[in-house]
């Protein structure tokens, strides 16, 4: 059965940086492209990085570009977020998932940026 298992959150001042990690298994991790997705206080769940398979290229929404950077490890089934310059604005639970968001969401984990 297909899995992901989200990771790496916590409580961290503005300015600071969280690397989260997602474990993926059940299915062919390396075929897929992989995104993260958010969901902030009160907000809807929003799109925030994507990357491909085999070219690994990278995209990302507005809001992150230039903070954030997302990188896998086909290897190990992971998919990985680096956080850096982190604002108040980016508290949310974050998920990943494949584009199509066929496999089953993770609990996610959470980020709280506050001083």
């Amino acid at each position: 059965q297909a899995q992901l298992v989200e990771s790496g959150g916590g409580l961290v001042q503005p300015g600071g940086s969280l690397r989260l990690s997602c474990t993926a298994s059940g299915f062919t991790f390396s075929s897929y492209p992989m995104n993260w997705y958010r969901r902030g206080p009160g907000k809807e769940r929003e799109w925030v990085a994507g990357i491909y398979s085999l070219s690994g290229r990278t995209k990302y929404a507005d809001s992150v570009k230039g903070r954030f950077v997302i990188s896998r490890d086909d290897s190990k089934n992971t998919l990985y977020l680096q956080m850096n310059s982190l604002e108040p604005e980016d508290t949310a639970v974050y998920y990943c998932n494949v584009p199509s968001g066929r496999v089953p969401w993770g609990q996610g984990t959470q980020v709280i940026v506050s001083s």
